[in-house]
């Protein structure tokens, strides 16, 4: 989704190499999946400024859609169709290599980017700082007309109750039972869509970032099939309420975003004590600094790229929300004609 794309619902391919689109959409999703290991993070903001924002509700909702629709007509005796019409509608080309950057970057993130935060919390939080910040323009412009008063005032809202929710002190580590697996992955896969939301932060303030961090590291099979199972449903429920509000509430839901990225600063001022408590600026201030330039350097020049690679026809304007699948839009068509 460029920096100046409202979301739309129609599609538009590029004419570059199918290769290198799906090479640039692998390392759009391993940026995603590096930000979901990192507490205070969200995924959704990644997605929303490299542009893949669209892509990802989109095939989500299909997807969700298509497995829900799969289960209650066979148990119903009604076949498939209306599932596989959801599958078809998801765009393969685009989500499985964005999928297979993710799950690459997830994999090794657990290794050796979490830790960062222990031995570098300051200069790590300081970096992603800055990333966020930089990026409060997507949102923004992507409103479009200038900013009313009211609009100012739902973002500050939005703003204050996710600063006051990522305040939070962080749960105890526990040892969960696969049902609270499977609901906390519920929660926190809405931190995949919705921008300002970090999915890791949710899970560690519910206690369960450093299990699944474990399961992820020990190939955890029986865990992860219930973290999936749980994200899988979290994500139909979740994606469907979320297009719906694209659809026929488009300026409010980014107005919403802007203030969850606002608010989710909370989570990465460089200076926090043991329970989430926010101290004064301390030791080297200067690198600290050096560092979130660093950060809003690294996003501007990525909505840059984004941007001119969409104008030469090498990405798509990643602008969809569609909850009707191609195949009944193209019926309905015909029998209109």
């Amino acid at each position: 989704m460029s920096a100046t794309t409202p979301v739309t619902t129609g599609r538009r391919g590029g004419r570059a190499p199918a290769a290198l689109r799906a090479v640039v959409d692998v390392a759009r999703g391993a940026l995603i999946g590096a930000a979901e290991i990192v507490p205070g993070v969200s995924g959704g903001t990644i997605a929303l400024i490299v542009g893949v924002y669209g892509h990802l509700i989109d095939g989500a909702g299909h997807l969700a859609r298509g497995v829900a629709l799969l289960v209650a007509d066979a148990v119903r005796a009604r076949g498939a169709a209306r599932a596989m019409a959801h599958f078809r509608s998801v765009r393969w080309t685009v989500m499985i290599p964005i999928g297979l950057g993710m799950v690459g970057a997830i994999l090794i993130g657990a290794r050796l980017l979490a830790p960062l935060l222990d031995d570098f919390p300051v200069g790590t939080r300081a970096v992603f700082a800055g990333l966020i910040v930089a990026s409060l323009i997507v949102p923004i412009r992507m409103v479009g007309s200038r900013w009313r008063p009211r609009d100012i005032a739902l973002a500050l809202l939005a703003a204050a109750v996710t600063f006051a929710l990522i305040g939070l002190p962080p749960a105890g580590e526990i040892d969960p039972p696969l049902i609270l697996v499977a609901v906390s992955a519920g929660f926190a896969v809405c931190a995949l869509v919705l921008p300002g939301v970090s999915g890791s932060f949710l899970l560690l303030t519910l206690g369960m970032y450093a299990p699944t961090l474990e399961a992820v590291n020990d190939r955890d099979l029986t865990y992860l099939g219930a973290f999936v199972v749980g994200a899988v449903l979290g994500l139909g429920v979740f994606v469907s309420g979320l297009q719906w509000l694209f659809a026929h509430h488009h300026r409010v839901t980014l107005v919403v975003m802007t203030g969850l990225l606002l608010g989710s600063l909370r989570a990465l001022w460089p200076w926090q004590g043991a329970q989430n408590g926010l101290l004064a600026p301390s030791g080297d201030v200067g690198l600290a600094i050096a560092l979130f330039i660093a950060g809003a350097a690294l996003v501007t020049a990525l909505v840059v790229v984004e941007g001119v690679l969409v104008r030469r026809r090498v990405l798509a304007e990643h602008a969809v929300v569609d909850e009707v699948p191609d195949a009944d839009r193209s019926a309905e068509g015909r029998s209109r004609r």
